[in-house]
């Protein structure tokens, strides 16, 4: 029989390319969920007889362990992760349910690893932070450290053209990670930092010169635990330029009070999705990420950068979640525990997952007297 898939969220811009990804590398059967029966029922007839929608909230507890408890695999994209508890993977664990969220917050984050060792020994593996980034770039990293006989220093910096072909959930994301300065990995300390400050310009591949913004991500504590690095940087831009200025403009001079409104969010989310509708018609939905790791090699200071560029983010995170899905479901990666991907996928796996679905990552190992300097004081809030 093939597998079942079960995809939370399913009928979100994320949840459905998920499912768009693993019905043509895979032969599973899926069923989405949501809330809405009118759009489940026309995407589940879009995807085709292997696909399926359920109509039911995350709050009803016995239709959400009824419908794990006939998984194979449970995919969580009912965002945002801000402030999700555990409960899916909980449940998950308690029947015995392998586990993958597109989880992108760190909160989010500490309370699926705090369940580690209750998934061990149920023998089910779990995996958060799928997706583009956090997912894809977390692999990047991990590739780039193994470059190397030392890494000292990691700068992740990503840019997305106007929406990124996601929904409002990404929007509401973006503006719930301005509301309070949160801890960062620097000089192997943890440190405060604002969100969207630090700016700094850095040339990318397709866009050229775009400022990027410290933001909170959970690679920012996730690489620095399980790699011994001094630094992690986490930065994030948007392509038109002016989305940038319009966001730092919220961070820096909105009371933050008002940031903790959830109308205050929703607000921003469903304004800036509006702009965003109009703009991607000229900026496109492309993602790029950049991961610049510096460190030693044979006792000479180098750095390895990595950049991924996809015309299409949230198909980039479809391919994320849906090559580690794969993985999974063909017992290639089993490993039981709460993991994030540059802890579970090894780098000969992501590499081949990525052949696959024709992505491509320009890596260079370079010397370290051409590094682009790191730049941390004007980032740290005081």
């Amino acid at each position: 029989m093939a597998s079942q898939v079960l995809i939370l969220g399913g009928t979100g811009r994320i949840g459905r390319q998920i499912a768009a990804d693993l019905l043509t590398h895979t032969a599973v059967q899926i069923t989405l969920s949501g809330r809405n029966l009118g759009v489940g029922n026309q995407l589940s007839q879009q995807l085709g007889n292997r696909c399926r929608f359920l109509p039911f909230d995350l709050e009803d507890w016995v239709h959400l362990r009824d419908s794990i408890a006939q998984s194979d695999l449970v995919i969580h994209c009912a965002g945002p992760f801000h402030h999700r508890n555990a409960t899916v993977l909980k449940t998950c664990i308690d029947s015995g349910v392998n586990y993958l969220d597109v989880s992108d917050h760190p909160s989010f984050t500490c309370k699926a690893i705090a369940l580690r060792a209750k998934a061990e020994a149920a023998g089910i593996t779990a995996i958060v932070n799928t997706g583009v980034f956090p997912g894809i770039s977390n692999s990047m990293v991990r590739r780039d450290i193994e470059q190397l006989d030392e890494a000292q220093k990691v700068h992740l910096s990503y840019v997305v053209g106007g929406s990124g072909g996601a929904g409002l959930t990404v929007m509401r994301s973006t503006f719930l990670g301005l509301q309070r300065p949160f801890e960062a990995q620097i000089n192997s300390k943890r440190q405060k930092v604002r969100p969207y400050s630090g700016r700094e310009i850095i040339d990318f591949p397709h866009y050229g010169k775009v400022g990027v913004y410290w933001f909170d991500m959970p690679e920012s504590f996730t690489i620095a635990d399980t790699f011994p690095v001094e630094t992690v940087v986490t930065k994030f831009g948007s392509v038109p330029r002016f989305y940038n200025y319009l966001t730092w403009s919220v961070a820096r001079l909105w009371h933050p009070k008002l940031l903790e409104s959830r109308k205050v969010i929703e607000f921003l989310a469903r304004i800036s999705y509006a702009m965003t509708q109009i703009s991607d018609r000229f900026s496109g939905i492309e993602v790029v990420i950049r991961s610049e790791v510096t460190g030693l090699k044979h006792g000479q200071s180098m750095r390895c950068v990595s950049t991924m560029f996809y015309p299409n983010t949230a198909c980039a995170a479809g391919i994320g979640t849906g090559t580690i899905a794969e993985l999974l479901l063909s017992g290639t990666l089993k490993k039981p525990g709460v993991w994030t991907p540059e802890q579970a996928v090894s780098t000969s796996m992501f590499e081949v997952a990525m052949q696959s679905r024709g992505v491509a990552i320009q890596q260079q190992l370079l010397p370290n007297s051409n590094c682009h300097l790191l730049q941390f004081p004007s980032a740290v809030a005081h």
